[in-house]
């Protein structure tokens, strides 16, 4: 690492020593020939395909940002070329690396969607080198390129790192504003300066909620804990100049140039907070809390029911024993554990509920659950009886043990076809569900919790190792995880009647809610 470092400060000396260009320049360049490879190495040390193809991109990129700083060339446009391919093979990695793991960790989020934004970065200096025309001044596309090289770079790595080591409400929220701003930033130079004035202040309120947690959390050592908190605040400095010279421009109340706000904003940000933040990080890397869950998926994919996944026999329930889920059984219901162990004996009616902010994107996918016959849910609210059966499915079809199809109808239109299963995992025993989908499954992974007499099953983790949450595979191992959250609760209401309310959400936002009566036939 030590000579790698070396080798790219050595890179920028050359740069700065030769270069033909203005001072200003160098702002970019060292971004692009030092902070940029030095963060992707510090966080991303696993030796997978990126590293292997690295060089490849990365040798030729490094070497035409030097070129163009050095020599007068008409293969300017070439060169550019060369670096934005560079900075779209790195967000592709993002992308990739975002695939495999899904909706969850939002420190690894955060640095993922720093690689992306360089590819942004990228286009906005080929734009510059290459002389296109945007509807921008030369020096407005120039300085949009460092944004996208600082802003929406390096600060997302550093908030990831950060992440890594605190997580709260106040790191979350600051940090999806961050990752939000740099977009409303260059949508706000496009078309209005109250949008870039709203942009700036997400900056404020993300930059302050993280400065503050940087002031408070406990580092390796003290030179880090300095070097980190220093390199963030300044940057509470620089968006102030950046707030004053938005108003400055777009409404002259102050008088702020560009001039100034190169020599002042641009260094502190490049030497104050990049540097040193870089300097503080590179001290004590903060380990990943992200590790790959490892526990069964189901193999079968497509527009499948029940008759056509090898059915051996029908089967009465949906568990043969929940006690092998370890609830308190003594206070638990009866009958609620009786309608688990012999479902077919009860008939189920349902109303379904759509949200109404939901219904749009409801109706649409209507159009193609029909289809599928899968998660095909009736966009009305009235009361349904549905019916069905469970079948056992063959073993080594679907690659869990003992798995079940509950077959779930309106009429004659399959609405469900769910594949139950369970698995264990540190001792904790889970509920298994697969939905068969084109070229996927989505698997929901539940706890069981008894309250009182009562039964929850939800996708909400109650601990950070848990394997509850829904996921979507993708290939034979990888698991996305899905930004929804479904809940289970099933009452005992006496005289032989069951109540169900099954809820879900999306980003944490309620979009269904589908009400269950039960009762013994």
């Amino acid at each position: 690492m030590r000579n790698f470092i070396l080798i790219h400060v050595l890179l920028f000396l050359v740069v700065a020593v030769f270069s033909m260009t203005a001072w200003p320049y160098g702002l970019l360049s060292v971004a692009q020939l030092v902070f940029i490879p030095i963060l992707l190495r510090l966080a991303y040390t696993d030796r997978d395909w990126f590293w292997k193809y690295y060089p490849y991109f990365a040798i030729p990129a490094y070497v035409a940002v030097m070129l163009e700083q050095l020599i007068s060339t008409s293969w300017e446009g070439l060169l550019a070329t060369i670096y934005l391919f560079f900075t779209l093979f790195v967000a592709i990695y993002g992308v990739t690396r975002f695939l495999h793991r899904g909706f969850t960790h939002l420190e690894e989020f955060a640095i993922e969607m720093g690689l992306i934004y360089l590819a942004m970065g990228g286009g906005w200096y080929f734009a510059f080198i290459s002389g296109i025309d945007l509807g921008f001044s030369p020096l407005l596309t120039w300085l949009t390129a460092i944004h996208f090289h600082y802003s929406a770079f390096i600060l997302p790595f550093f908030v990831g790192f950060l992440g890594r080591l605190h997580t709260s409400r106040l790191y979350r929220s600051s940090t999806v504003t961050l990752l939000a701003a740099p977009m409303v930033v260059a949508v706000g130079i496009t078309f209005s300066r109250w949008i870039e004035v709203g942009a700036v202040l997400l900056y404020v309120y993300g930059l302050g909620g993280i400065i503050w947690i940087a002031w408070h959390l406990r580092f390796t050592s003290w030179v880090q804990k300095w070097l980190v908190r220093i390199s963030f605040t300044a940057l509470a400095v620089t968006i102030s100049f950046s707030m004053l010279y938005v108003l400055s421009n777009g409404f002259g109340l102050f008088s702020v140039t560009i001039d100034f706000m190169l020599r002042f904003h641009g260094v502190l940000n490049c030497v104050v907070f990049a540097l040193l933040g870089i300097i503080g990080w590179s001290l004590a890397v903060p380990t990943p809390r992200f590790r790959p869950l490892d526990f069964p998926v189901s193999r079968i994919r497509g527009r499948k029911v029940a008759n056509e996944i090898g059915e051996v026999g029908k089967h009465r329930g949906l568990s043969d024993d929940m006690m092998a889920y370890g609830l308190e059984l003594s206070t638990l219901s009866p009958q609620i554990l009786d309608f688990y162990e012999n479902t077919i004996e009860y008939r189920l009616r349902a109303s379904v509920h759509w949200h109404h902010w939901f219904k749009p994107f409801a109706f649409l996918y209507s159009v193609i659950s029909r289809r599928m016959q899968q998660i095909n849910l009736p966009m009305r609210n009235e009361e349904v009886e549905m019916t069905g059966s469970i079948y056992t499915i063959h073993d080594g079809l679907d690659g869990r043990e003992n798995v079940r199809a509950w077959e779930r109808k309106v009429k004659e239109e399959t609405i469900f076809t769910a594949l139950y299963s369970q698995h264990h995992t540190n001792e904790r025993l889970y509920m298994n569900i697969a939905l068969p989908l084109p070229f996927t499954t989505m698997t929901g992974i539940l706890e069981l919790r008894a309250t009182g007499k009562n039964l929850q099953l939800t996708s909400k983790r109650t601990e950070p190792a848990s394997d509850a949450g829904v996921y979507l595979s993708i290939g034979s191992k990888e698991l996305f995880k899905l930004p929804l959250q479904e809940d289970f609760f099933i009452e005992d209401e006496g005289n032989g009647f069951l109540q169900a309310t099954h809820r879900m959400w999306i980003f944490s936002i309620p979009f269904l809610r589908i009400n269950y009566v039960i009762d013994h036939y």
